[in-house]
């Protein structure tokens, strides 16, 4: 992919909630083990079967492999889009793009299923139902994992930002993988089927780091958007790391003994009843002290079926690394 100087100069970051949906969901439903997000899986898997969302609209759209429709990855406007604005970027498809991205998977797959023959029969209405059920799939397997996941994609855009002040977008680009190289004003990428002239890309580059895009890259490529590029972030190992107990000392003469206790036993998220159980405070307690950390904007709360999960939010995650620190 040939760059101008307009097209370096227009290269951007931006992270994407989109971008994690479809290779989040191919894993969950594959038989595959996966080690670095094994602990995920675990906790997640039994929430997205018991909802059926493994034979609802995303089963049919994202196989186990291969292409995953352009209108589900729209070119995020912003550096770090809100689900709800990429939700409303994916309604507001046009019905010809949702038909030719169709027509692509069912190449790929041989046929299109029930569900996405009506989606293509009536892109409105049927968009609207993905939607639905794409939101649904965040609730349950991404939003409370959410500020743990932004962090590590905020670090590894920090980290290239800092590459590309100190020695230039090249560097930066040769940087990203080991099947990406910049060389001559030309972006390459090893194992990519066809050239991508700039005619039929769009101007500039989008670079997405990506938390469950797998060990290779994500492109797409739909003008007059900019291509883009999703490759896997730095510091995905430590993702599902815990931290030591310790921490709850550290912050006890801080937040009181139960909110601190509270606060590093969320490692993974948890209802009120796990929490009770595994710190030994009562319900009525541990909901009191969930009350004020959300107050503090320390935790979140996220509704999964007929229960609630509690989980870090991203100011809690700073705090107990300045703890362990």
């Amino acid at each position: 992919m040939a760059f101008s100087a307009n097209d370096l100069a227009i290269v951007r970051f931006a992270i994407s909630p989109m971008w994690e949906v479809a290779p989040s969901f191919r894993l969950l439903t594959s038989n595959t083990a996966h080690p670095v997000h094994r602990r995920w899986v675990e906790q997640v898997r039994p929430r997205v079967l018991a909802a059926g969302l493994d034979r609802g609209w995303l089963a049919e759209l994202i196989g186990s492999s291969g292409y995953v429709p352009d209108f589900l990855n729209p070119a995020p406007d912003q550096p770090a889009p809100a689900p709800a604005s990429e939700w409303e970027a994916i309604l507001a498809s046009p019905a010809d793009r949702v038909r030719q991205d169709l027509d692509h998977l069912a190449r790929h797959q041989g046929h299109l299923g029930p569900r996405l023959s009506s989606l293509r029969a009536d892109p409105p209405s049927g968009l609207t139902k993905v939607t639905e059920e794409i939101e649904r799939y965040w609730e349950l397997a991404l939003a409370p994992y959410w500020a743990r996941i932004r962090a590590v994609l905020d670090a590894d855009i920090f980290h290239r930002a800092r590459t590309v002040a100190e020695h230039g977008a090249g560097h930066a680009l040769n940087d990203l993988h080991t099947s990406v190289s910049w060389d001559d004003n030309a972006l390459t990428l090893v194992h990519r089927k066809q050239n991508t002239p700039r005619q039929s890309a769009g101007a500039g580059l989008l670079l997405i780091p990506s938390a469950f895009t797998g060990p290779g890259l994500r492109t797409r490529v739909r003008p007059p958007d900019p291509p883009q590029l999703a490759y896997p972030a730095r510091g995905i190992g430590t993702l599902w790391e815990t931290r030591p107990a310790i921490g709850a000392c550290t912050l006890a003469p801080v937040l009181g003994r139960s909110r601190a206790l509270l606060l590093t036993e969320l490692d993974t998220p948890a209802s009120t009843t796990e929490l009770a159980h595994r710190t030994g405070l009562s319900p009525a307690g541990v909901s009191q002290n969930l009350v004020a950390l959300r107050n503090a904007g320390l935790v979140s709360a996220h509704r999964v079926g007929r229960s609630v999960l509690y989980a870090r939010t991203a100011a809690a995650e700073a705090l107990l690394e300045a703890a362990f620190t």
